[in-house]
């Protein structure tokens, strides 16, 4: 069993409040979670109106398989235009 864990720095430059910005990461998060059958949270700055540290997790019996929904969580991220994605780590445990 391989357990493969995702975090993304995001910015979102374009929220203004607190409001705008659970609205972008619900969004996105309800994607994510519906594409790729993946748990998704925040993890920290829950205060912070334009910047989420965001937490994706997947299990599967390959790691590749892992490492590959994980890649392409990424590359749905970064095709959301509301946020921009900072940095992001790849574990694979």
């Amino acid at each position: 069993m391989t357990v493969g864990l995702l975090q993304l720095e995001l910015s979102i430059p374009a929220s203004r409040s607190l409001k705008e910005k659970r609205r972008v990461l619900k969004s996105m998060k309800d994607r994510i979670r519906s594409r790729f059958n993946v748990s998704v949270a925040e993890i920290d700055d829950h205060d912070v109106w334009d910047r989420a540290l965001v937490a994706v997790c997947c299990v599967s019996n390959d790691g590749r398989v892992c490492n590959q929904i994980l890649s392409k969580v990424v590359n749905l991220v970064e095709s959301v235009h509301e946020s921009e994605l900072d940095d992001y780590r790849v574990e694979l445990l």
